[in-house]
């Protein structure tokens, strides 16, 4: 859920701004739009093993994956902050936004519902930047990918089961559905996205 800050602002005052809160906010239709805190650990579990595969994954290509802390620019009053993303642009230490983002990931929140409900999906198929976008469910071992053609389509594929592979050719990796769900204990809860054998999708 986020919460709405009425201000209307540009982006330079939003980041001015937003340096000195406590909390982190996106900034949406011009208006700085709070993130709510409380991910459950199976969440962070999740995101803490993505970061680290990509950052081994990625040592020497000159690109580098960043936190949900760092953000990507949307549109020109569009601030997103994925849960984890990766960078294959220059560095400028202070900057605040991705200079070249490849790749953006989400786990999966109630809020957010299942794969084909993720409100901000549409934002980021039209960054001409992007090549890779997963969207990641808590619950099971399972992970949706939208990878972009050669003729800048996207494709999109289902990755399920702890053996299952993601290929990021973009990026000249692979990441293995083992390594992203280490030692992630799933809660007792129904998962978030349409579940095909049944049908049904759980809330």
């Amino acid at each position: 859920m986020l919460e709405r800050h009425p201000q209307p602002m540009t982006v330079e005052a939003f980041f001015a701004w937003q340096e000195r809160q406590a909390e982190r906010y996106e900034f949406v239709g011009g208006v700085p739009v709070r993130l709510m805190a409380g991910a459950r650990n199976v969440h962070d579990d999740i995101v803490v093993n993505l970061l680290a595969t990509l950052h081994t994954a990625l040592r020497g290509s000159g690109c580098r994956p960043f936190t949900g802390d760092g953000s990507v620019k949307t549109g020109p009053d569009q601030i997103r902050r994925p849960d984890a993303g990766v960078d294959c642009g220059a560095r400028d230490p202070s900057a605040m936004t991705a200079a070249d983002p490849r790749l953006v990931a989400e786990v999966l929140s109630p809020s957010t519902r299942d794969f084909d409900a993720f409100e901000n999906l549409a934002e980021y198929k039209a960054l001409e930047s992007l090549e890779h976008i997963l969207l990641i469910e808590p619950n099971a071992p399972e992970i949706m990918l939208w990878s972009r053609e050669p003729d800048r389509t996207w494709r999109k594929e289902r990755v399920a089961g702890r053996d299952g592979v993601l290929a990021l050719p973009s990026l000249g990796i692979t990441l293995a559905l083992s390594d992203l769900y280490d030692g992630v204990v799933f809660p007792l809860r129904p998962r978030l996205v349409q579940d095909e054998s049944s049908g049904e999708t759980g809330r």
